[in-house]
């Protein structure tokens, strides 16, 4: 399979698709000191945002047809979700009431379920141990798109599991089973034998190093070898304070307590973090170090010796775990794809804020992705959205809690009593999604001479309004189908309805949703406003 290769608005020799777009904004790439100028306009700010868009855009056009190797550590995640309302009467502890149970794949198997979600094609090569937990395990990642006949059987060994126990959003306790011995010397030829056969047909290789034992130096001193001498990408994502057994793979994506205890440097100062990272780059013969600080973002440290800041584009943290795993899986996609390191990062950098969003190791899907790049736009352009993306959304906004409430309409010359209508749709979840009828279907409903708006106007118009989260126009004369697709967990319509006559009632009630009825506010309609002007005009 050849390697796929691509360049993405660039508009001179070495300049990345991001280094053209901060030049037209003049403003240099990252937060680093000397890099806090602002835009040159408020239409060359959009003009960043767009080209930034436009590389998200293309990227996913592409990595369909990425192949991606990953070797690592694979462990199953235990969630137990619960209340948490007393306390023991035999000892001061909280009491959790298991509500929910949740099983899934953890450490390489996160980021094997991110490229999965991203749409990469991959291949697992790693050792579990031969028990329930590990046959549990490759049925989960096993499927389309993805093969596991790289996992090899060890019988003395034990499947990692981790069970957090969680109550109100908050983790209440870790509990680990799990075995830390390094494999076998037989069972490490095997790997690298299998890695040697399968590494021909990939366009990059991240490793997941979680410390269980997988990874022996030998292995990842061979895996290195094999990567480079083919020029295969290889991204690891480190552990534990020897660094050296890393020595010459392509980008390292360690956090800041790693990088300090790697290169023995404390405390925890942005000076020692600089200094560490340009240290390791230069010892270690890497390509770049990229540094994930949390809500702080990260630091890209290049062999040239240059550095480059990412801001965090989190809006809320709900959980930290697997944001790490996220990472990797999309630097080394987008790597594989052919994007320079900056613009992988940058695309890196906005998952992890979309991650580190939801409870639990989480994926970010496609739709995800544009959805938080969109809502980075200026004005009301991010929450106009197509009805697959907004479908997405919605899911994603479900697995974190959120309720999602819907309504529809026309929506024809805005007045107070939409507005008020809004408002109080709001009220009623977390997240409003109005599906707006087209200039077609409005025709049809009412008639040649309406909308007196355009759809598009209309759409931008009611996407300004700070109580609605996002717009979708649709086609057909009746919401059915676009409810099918968002299966909100509220359904909300103008009081001149009656509950059994809401469209959609039927599916919401189905799957435990529920319809609200919103009284209009009297004497406010877009035809009394049409006759208003027409007596006085």
């Amino acid at each position: 399979m050849p390697l796929i290769r691509i360049r993405f608005l660039v508009p001179e020799a070495g300049k990345t698709a991001l280094d053209a777009a901060h030049a037209v904004a003049d403003r240099p790439f990252g937060n680093s000191p000397g890099c806090q100028r602002g835009w040159k306009s408020a239409e060359e700010n959009k003009d960043y945002q767009v080209m930034k868009q436009s590389l998200v855009k293309r990227f996913l056009e592409r990595v369909a047809q990425v192949r991606i190797l990953v070797v690592g550590d694979l462990m199953i995640d235990e969630y137990l979700w619960g209340c948490a309302e007393r306390i023991s009467p035999e000892a001061p502890v909280p009491v959790v009431d298991v509500v929910k149970e949740d099983l899934r794949p953890g450490g390489a198997g996160n980021v094997i379920n991110n490229l999965r979600t991203l749409g990469c094609f991959v291949q697992v090569l790693s050792v579990i141990g031969g028990d329930s937990d590990g046959e549990r395990l490759v049925a989960m990642l096993g499927g389309e798109r993805v093969l596991v006949e790289g996992v090899a059987v060890d019988p003395q060994r034990l499947t990692s599991r981790k069970t957090r126990i969680l109550a109100g959003h908050q983790q209440m306790m870790r509990i680990d089973r799990e075995q830390r011995r390094d494999i076998s010397p037989e069972m490490e030829k095997r790997l690298a034998a299998l890695f040697c056969d399968q590494l021909p047909d990939c366009h990059g290789v991240v490793i997941s190093d979680y410390g269980k034992g997988v990874l022996t130096p030998g292995l990842l001193a061979e895996m290195i070898r094999l990567a480079r001498d083919r020029k295969v990408p290889l991204l690891v994502d480190p552990k534990g304070r020897d660094f050296d057994r890393y020595r010459g793979a392509a980008v390292l994506t360690p956090n800041r307590k790693e990088l300090l205890q790697a290169a023995d440097l404390s405390p925890m100062t942005d000076a020692n973090l600089r200094l560490a990272g340009h240290r390791l780059v230069r010892s270690l013969g890497l390509e770049a170090l990229v540094l994930t600080r949390s809500e702080e973002g990260m630091t890209l440290f290049f062999r040239d010796g240059s550095e480059r800041d990412l801001p965090t584009q989190a809006r809320e943290v709900f959980d930290v775990s697997g944001a790490g795993d996220t990472v990797l899986a999309f630097l080394g996609a987008a790597m594989a794809a052919g994007l320079e390191l900056a613009e992988a990062a940058w695309l890196a950098n906005l998952a992890a804020g979309i991650a580190v969003g939801k409870v639990g190791t989480s994926t970010v899907a496609p739709a995800e992705l544009l959805g938080e790049e969109r809502r980075q736009l200026p004005g009301g352009d991010a929450k106009i959205q197509n009805r697959a993306e907004l479908a997405e959304i919605a899911a994603a906004a479900r697995t974190r809690g959120k309720k999602v409430v819907f309504t529809n309409g026309c929506f024809d010359l805005l007045h107070v009593g939409h507005v008020r209508y809004l408002q109080q749709a709001r009220e009623l979840g977390d997240l409003l999604i109005l599906g707006l009828n087209s200039d077609a279907s409005v025709r049809r409903l009412k008639g040649e001479k309406r909308p007196l708006i355009g759809e598009e106007e209309r759409a931008h118009i009611l996407a300004a309004l700070g109580c609605v989260d996002f717009v979708t126009v649709f086609e057909e004369d009746s919401p059915r189908e676009l409810i099918a697709a968002l299966r909100p967990d509220i359904l909300v319509k103008g009081g001149d309805y009656a509950p059994e006559e809401v469209v959609g009632r039927d599916l919401v009630e189905g799957y435990g949703g529920r319809v609200e009825i919103i009284r209009f506010v009297e004497g406010r309609s877009t035809t009394a406003l049409i006759n208003r002007i027409l007596e006085r005009f």
